[in-house]
């Protein structure tokens, strides 16, 4: 062990207060015939209190292991990352001390291993355990205590020979942001007695708690990483390529134990039969402890592994077997349901019991798990060479920031991108070497590729746990294809980091101009208003005379003239220096007022018209989407560093009104109170404002502030009342045991979508073409408005759906119907999505509706022309 130094005690229990009774000493945990290191500090002796008793602190958690750590010769511990609220995210290493001292040298051995370039058993087996993906399931955060406690303590010839044979690789917080969140929820009604009833507000913390600082669900985060949380964590599960990966949970109160290996039939295809095989195998390990105790259980019902970009999923297209755990939640401590108490001390235990039969099982079947890794990836060579695509081709031409975030999104997962050495044509687009990018399926993470670029619209069952499709290439709107045939190796150019080189323009002496078709565009623009500059935006293509030559240049291109500004020449052309430090967009300095453009000198009024700086008002809680809400926050705060006003939806009362210029509602219940929707109605007709509703509220914006009646599904008509229906009119009669799958059949799972924008309007500004992908997971649709032509800025098209399941009936229903309305009401606007446009922080296509309504909507016109039939 290491150098001992014994922690005092953290709290001093109150004298003559006995525990809850939901409390556990560290012998509840401790393992039955396991001598523990008496030198090795319990959690009771540095909390001050046991498990169970009260929540303990992110930072008395973090605290305690980085000291288990430090006293334990077997553990090690790092700082991978931080939280947006900068709170540390720590990954442990543990494995016997001969091991640690080779290290290195075991990882490298195994990656070698798993290609078939070493021996089967020439390194020890990495097991990688994930604790506290959500914030909320304080039972999968804390069973991270008794298992590093147990590593540490446990003085035995069986755990000594484990952590001979394995490296445990432990992510002990994966979302401390949320898990503060709950603790500050949990302690806010503590109380010295127990409260098991439901009811209680301890226990209400579900969906607050469950998320990150922006309310992003992160087990949905390993596919789509925009977050640090799943940005850090996925370093470091590349840097080894773990053999099984175990990830902890809880659900439902009143649900039963589960775990893995999930429903039969709802694999993802690029999944091999094998790994359900192997898992089932360490399963009865579980069943063997579990039976043990008497206790309920399921593993075989109700989650699935379709989805690729969740914690027990991922690893399964990656050459590991992925296990998820869900126990029923105990939330505030101790709460009452139809199976009896549960308790969280009680949870903590089976999530860390059953993280030693994850150990104990994997170890087991150690040798079929290695042929299967090696059989994974020699399997993946021979696909690769059948697969007629052999190639990606993918760009974004005129936004190299879309691009670049591709890019990065690509090497995070480990996948090889290069730059595409000459030009290409493909189904009759042409693919510049300067601006595009090749991924050659010929890798180790082919099925990875797939994974992303895939397109499925036909499944074996149409139920499913998450998103049914997310091909990755559409929701960034890229221009993209499979190569074939015409792939060879004279395409492949350097390796594509991602990196942009900022260029800053030389000293202007007239103004700068800047591209709208750059995804951070609408960054850079929100700096310069918010310095307070004024800027011009193009309602027309246009030339301009540059210090780069005369240059063309499209609608929605942003003009900062160097007159009439409240700030010097060299002062401005300091903040273009870094404006272009912080987006990498290319800024143009402009020589002259006069344009080749005819009628488009820089002085046209009605071709350059001045945009305002945006204060954005957007709606959360009560009712609304948690996620939408927190999606549309993280997009205009951390993506566009555009300030946001966070207010909750009942309570808008006492708002100074002037001073927005946006307002967003997002999808949930999203119907306002009868006064606040007159204040929001007057607030667009006669201050100017402009309202952002997406999804169900776009659905009651269209009603109740612009007025259309809205759609419904038809019903098919019953008979007449007393009347005998004939038999082959009568109403089917189905079978109970179907209702699940007849449920969903008309139900769409987060499927992609294709739409025809009009790149002309102001709110599809920067858009290279027509055909923009979107994320749909409703069936309701918007009314298109009439006697205004132009309302209608994106409809769907008459064969809408690209990647993802839904039924003939549903894309029947929605094709052709509008996808974004935008039209003038009174001196303001009103913007309706019918979906989210910025889904999990990644449609990165879609993202440039929601940020030209916040900065272009002020362009819209309305009509005057007679439009009647």
């Amino acid at each position: 062990m290491k150098q001992l130094v014994r922690a005092g005690l953290g709290l001093c229990l109150l004298a003559g207060v006995t525990a809850p009774a939901s409390a556990e000493p560290i012998g509840f945990f401790q393992v039955e015939g396991v001598t523990y290191d008496s030198a090795i500090p319990t959690p009771e002796e540095v909390f001050g209190f046991e498990i169970g008793e009260r929540p303990v602190r992110h930072s008395q958690m973090v605290d305690y292991l980085r000291q288990l750590a430090e006293l334990s010769d077997r553990i090690d511990v790092e700082t991978i990352g931080y939280s947006h609220e900068h709170r540390p995210i720590l990954f442990f290493t543990i494995t016997s001390p001969d091991n640690h001292a080779n290290l290195d040298e075991i990882r490298e051995t195994h990656l070698e291993r798993r290609l078939g370039e070493a021996e089967a058993d020439a390194a020890p087996m990495p097991i990688w355990l994930n604790y506290g993906v959500h914030g909320a399931e304080s039972a999968g955060m804390d069973a991270a205590i008794p298992l590093l406690y147990h590593y540490a303590a446990a003085d035995d010839e069986a755990v000594a020979e484990t952590l001979d044979e394995a490296v445990l690789l432990v992510t002990a917080i994966f979302n401390p942001d949320g898990h503060t969140r709950r603790i500050d929820h949990v302690n806010t009604f503590w109380g010295y007695t127990n409260v098991s009833d439901p009811d209680h507000a301890q226990h209400d913390l579900w969906t607050k708690a469950r998320t990150n600082h922006y309310w992003f669900d992160l087990n949905r985060q390993w596919l789509l990483l925009t977050q640090p949380e799943p940005q850090a964590w996925i370093r470091k599960w590349h840097e080894w390529k773990p053999m099984v990966s175990a990830d902890f949970h809880e659900m439902g109160t009143d649900s039963p134990f589960y775990f893995h290996p999930g429903e039969p039939a709802r694999m993802n295809p690029l999944i091999p039969d094998t790994a359900r095989e192997l898992t089932l195998g360490i399963a009865q390990h579980h069943v063997e402890w579990l039976d043990s105790e008497a206790r309920l259980y399921t593993s075989e019902q109700g989650f699935d592994n379709f989805y690729i970009g969740k914690g027990s999923t991922y690893p399964q297209v990656n050459g590991s077997l992925g296990i998820l755990f869900e126990i029923g939640a105990a939330r505030g401590g101790e709460i009452e349901s139809e199976r009896g108490l549960v308790s969280h001390a009680d949870n903590v235990r089976t999530h860390f019991r059953t993280s030693l039969t994850t150990v104990q099982g994997s170890l087991a079947q150690r040798e079929a798990i290695t042929d299967f890794q090696r059989g994974f990836f020699e399997d993946v060579a021979q696909l690769a060479r059948q697969d007629s695509a052999r190639a990606y081709v993918f760009s974004a031409p005129g936004d190299a920031s879309r691009a670049a975030r591709f890019i990065e999104l690509l090497r995070q997962h480990d996948i090889a991108v290069n730059t595409l050495a000459r030009d290409v044509e493909v189904d009759g687009r042409t693919y510049a070497a300067a601006d595009s990018f090749v991924v050659d399926l010929n890798q180790a993470q082919y099925r990875m590729i797939r994974g992303l670029f895939d397109r499925l619209t036909e499944f074996e069952e149409n139920i499913f746990y998450d998103v049914s499709g997310w091909t990755l290439p559409l929701a960034y709107d890229l221009d993209y294809a499979p190569l074939g045939g015409q792939f060879s190796a004279n395409l492949v150019g350097d390796a594509a980091t991602g990196a942009m080189a900022p260029a800053v323009p030389p000293r202007a002496s007239y103004g700068y101009v800047f591209s709208w078709t750059d995804s951070l565009a609408p960054r850079a623009l929100y700096s310069v208003l918010d310095a307070g500059l004024f800027a011009r935006v193009a309602t027309e293509p246009f030339e301009a005379q540059t210090t780069d030559g005369t240059l063309e240049f499209a609608r929605g291109s942003v003009f900062v003239p160097l007159a009439r500004q409240d700030m010097g020449g060299a002062d401005i052309h300091e903040l273009v220096r870094s404006i272009t430090d912080d987006t990498g967009i290319r800024v143009h300095a402009v020589t002259s007022g006069f344009t080749p453009t005819s009628g488009a000198d820089f002085g046209a009024a009605d071709v350059f018209r001045t945009v305002e700086r945006p204060e954005v008002l957007v709606l959360f809680d009560d009712g609304l989407a948690s996620y939408d809400a927190g999606e549309v926050w993280w997009t205009l705060d951390y993506r566009m560093r555009v300030p946001v006003t966070l207010r909750q939806k009942d309570d808008l009362g006492g708002l100074d009104w002037s001073r927005y210029t946006h307002m967003v509602l997002v999808g949930g219940n999203a119907a306002l109170s009868e006064s606040a929707t007159g204040r929001v109605n007057q607030w667009i007709t006669e201050q100017g404002g402009t309202l952002i509703a997406t999804r169900q509220g776009a659905l009651w914006a269209q009603s109740a502030i612009l007025g259309l009646e809205a759609g419904e599904d038809g019903d098919a008509e019953a008979g007449e009342s007393g009347e005998a229906v004939p038999d082959e009119t009568r109403p089917e009669r189905l079978d109970f045991a179907d209702m699940g799958v007849r449920d969903a059949e008309h139900i769409i799972g987060g499927a992609l979508f294709e739409t025809d924008i009009d790149i002309t309007n102001p709110i599809g500004y920067g858009l290279s073409d027509r055909q923009l992908a979107v994320n749909r997971n409703m069936t309701a649709t918007l009314t298109r408005p009439e006697g205004d032509p132009y309302a209608v800025v994106s409809e769907y098209t008459d064969a809408p759906l690209l990647s993802g399941y839904a039924s003939d009936r549903r894309i029947g229903e929605i094709a052709g119907t509008p996808a974004v309305v935008a039209r003038r009401h009174g001196q303001g606007s009103v913007v309706l999505i019918a979906d989210n446009p910025v889904f999990r922080g990644t449609y990165a296509g879609s993202e440039r509706v929601l940020t030209n309504a916040i900065f272009l909507s002020g362009l819209l016109d309305r009509p005057f022309g007679d439009y009647e039939e």
